[in-house]
């Protein structure tokens, strides 16, 4: 008589662990079970990385709800229901768990099919140099494809870092962000592509973290907004194993989708005597796919753009600028927007920071 009610109680004690146990794809059938996507980084991502409760519930209000955030961490609060099973450890250093071979073990036991990575942040504390920092990410990606062929990565562009202990970590950051594109597009492949997500610009640490380094709700929300896009146009694309539906609006083959066009806009988030960080926004304004764009930047006051991240640069004598999309941001669907960042000198004379700014699409031919 004793049997049932333990069996009861058996019952509820594992749904309250792990929820119901979903069946695991198989090449007959790669829907079988939900897209499992692992958050990976460090305290930013994990301690307690409320930006991860943010993004979950946002895919959810949006109907993306056949999703599974996995990791051997479990959640730390935030003050909202999500799904908190994480991949961000406290303190860890990416080129450690590069040498030390910690993620084969941790992809066993979760199987995503999308990693999403913002890492690095303690390794640049520790001042350690972005070559090595990029062979990390590069051998964290041969164990992620040797755990799942097809695997999905999304990769930051760190957020900026200023603590009051580490006066250079702020231009570290700079000079290792402006690096991962051009690593993305050499790691990319067609089964398994690196997609780069700008963390950076428009971030601020006076206004969007508690203490120069780590995010407070305000950084949250920027932080889920920003992996959001990138995340959404991956399920969108039927990850994983499902090629899509042809007919899905916004597919390239959809009769009737008008010729491609969109729009740029500009803003000037953080301003110094003889400078600026600049940030374009290009918009899909067109019902049909932006296979690529062109944006054209004249800055006002005799600036000059110089860093950028983002796109790739041309710049003419008087000082306009054409950039030009990189791989991973130049594909929108209708609708969709990205945002490519510069820093800019300027005259002390130039006064508030002002471009004219226009851009130009690409269909896939072009």
């Amino acid at each position: 008589m004793r049997i049932v009610p333990f069996l009861g109680f058996l019952a509820a004690l594992l749904l309250a662990v792990g929820g119901p146990l979903a069946p695991r794809a198989t090449a007959a059938d790669p829907a079988a079970r939900a897209v499992r996507i692992m958050p990976l980084g460090d305290s930013i991502t994990g301690s307690p990385g409320c930006w991860r409760a943010v993004l979950w519930n946002r895919l959810q209000s949006t109907g993306y709800t056949d999703i599974d955030f996995v990791g051997t961490l479990g959640p730390q609060g935030c003050g909202q229901p999500h799904d908190g099973d994480n991949e961000g450890h406290g303190g860890e250093l990416v080129t450690n768990v590069a040498d030390q071979n910690l993620l084969p073990g941790r992809l066993a036991a979760t199987l995503p099919d999308i990693v999403v990575m913002h890492f690095g942040t303690n390794d640049v504390w520790s001042a350690i140099a972005p070559d090595r920092i990029l062979a990390a990410y590069s051998r964290l990606v041969e164990q992620m494809r040797a755990s799942n062929p097809d695997m999905k990565i999304v990769v930051a562009q760190l957020i900026p870092m200023n603590p009051g202990s580490c006066t250079a970590c702020a231009q570290r950051v700079v000079d290792l962000n402006a690096r991962i594109p051009d690593w993305a597009r050499t790691t990319s492949t067609d089964r398994s592509p690196v997609t780069v997500v700008d963390q950076w610009t428009g971030f601020s640490t006076a206004t969007d973290t508690y203490d120069g380094v780590h995010p407070n709700a305000s950084g949250d929300d920027k932080i889920a907004a920003r992996w959001y896009p990138a995340l959404t146009s991956l399920l969108d694309s039927g990850t994983p194993g499902d090629p899509g539906d042809p007919g899905d609006p916004g597919d390239p083959g959809d009769p009737g989708g008008g010729q491609p066009s969109c729009a740029a806009s500009f803003r000037a988030p953080s301003v110094w005597q003889g400078g600026y960080q600049g940030e374009v926004t290009v918009t899909n304004t067109s019902t049909s796919p932006v296979a690529g764009w062109t944006v054209t930047v004249a800055p006002a006051g005799g600036a000059r753009l110089g860093q950028i991240w983002g796109g790739t640069l041309t710049t003419t004598a008087d000082g306009t600028a054409t950039v030009t999309s990189a791989p991973w941001n130049g594909t929108l669907a209708p609708g969709a927007r990205t945002t490519f960042g510069f820093i800019a000198s300027a005259p002390a004379t130039a006064g508030t920071p002002s471009a004219t700014v226009t851009c130009t699409a690409h269909t896939a031919s072009s």
